[in-house]
């Protein structure tokens, strides 16, 4: 097994573990899979406790929709979805799951605004999960590096309103590469150790299907970066460019694929279905 041990706020170490599963809890009604199922707090509480006794090692609450063309949201309307969700979810007991260092659910905050992550973190967050690799907001660093959380750099071409409007590469790889190994210096330079960082790809943000498809068939090409890897592919739109699945129909191929990335080092999965990923999951590791 990998060593996919990761270090989070207060120094708690996750792992080693044979894989992690980050449930999705989206307090927003426009996310691209369920949005506005959960928008109600008490809705969301409830789908995140749902989560965790289904296995989640994770609970990734976030409360603005990072789909494309998605509009922006406020700090203030922002704040007010996500802090009364993470504030209840971060009092559920944390107990070992099995064949996992650590104790669990922990939870994650998906946003990309300084104030936010910095109010979730005092709410009970442990680890920030950011589309911009603190590009939209530099103060983001700043509670990064006072608060050492947990922290996921994904790769993003634009933002979401425009990402998908002409995505352009010379080589996705090597561009992917080269940017990590930049934010991971300006991270580090910036006060966040290392060993709080996790790298995500970014399928689906800049990105035509096949960028998307490049990037997962080389995928292994990452790990020379010494950082566990985090990908989010869950009922993607890619499933219908690809295979014609429409929304709601995408389960059976989100499956596969994320078996597919385990046997490939994927060490954390973000997904909606958690109970049916930890059972592909742990076949996968029988298996293998």
């Amino acid at each position: 097994m990998r060593d996919n041990t990761w270090i989070i706020k207060g120094g708690k170490v996750l792992g080693p573990a044979p894989f992690f599963v980050a449930g999705i809890v989206n307090v927003t009604p426009d996310s691209f899979h369920d949005g506005g199922r959960w928008l109600d707090a008490g809705a969301a509480i409830g789908h995140g406790r749902e989560l965790a006794a289904q296995g989640a090692h994770i609970l990734d609450v976030g409360g603005e929709s990072t789909r494309p063309g998605a509009a922006d949201v406020s700090e203030e309307e922002e704040l007010r979805r996500v802090l009364p969700v993470i504030a209840e979810l971060a009092r559920l007991p944390r107990a070992p799951l099995s064949g996992c260092g650590g104790e669990y659910p922990v939870l994650s905050v998906d946003t990309f605004k300084a104030r936010v992550a910095a109010g979730a973190l005092a709410a009970g967050a442990d680890i920030v999960n950011d589309i911009s690799a603190c590009r939209f907001d530099e103060g983001l660093a700043d509670v990064l590096a006072q608060e050492k959380p947990g922290y996921v750099l994904m790769h993003a071409q634009g933002r979401p309103r425009d990402m998908q409007r002409a995505p352009s590469y010379d080589d996705v790889v090597e561009e992917v590469l080269a940017f990590f190994e930049e934010r991971l210096q300006y991270l580090c330079a910036r006060g966040l150790p290392e060993d709080r960082i996790v790298l995500d790809p970014g399928i689906g943000f800049g990105k035509t299907l096949e960028h998307n498809l490049r990037l997962l068939r080389e995928i292994g090409r990452f790990e020379s970066l010494g950082r566990p890897l985090y990908v989010g592919l869950s009922n993607k739109s890619m499933f219908q460019a690809l295979l014609g699945l429409e929304n709601g129909r995408r389960g059976t191929a989100t499956q596969a694929a994320t078996a597919i990335l385990a046997t490939k080092g994927v060490a954390v999965h973000r997904v909606h279905d958690v109970a049916e990923t930890v059972r592909t999951l742990s076949l996968a590791a029988a298996m293998a």
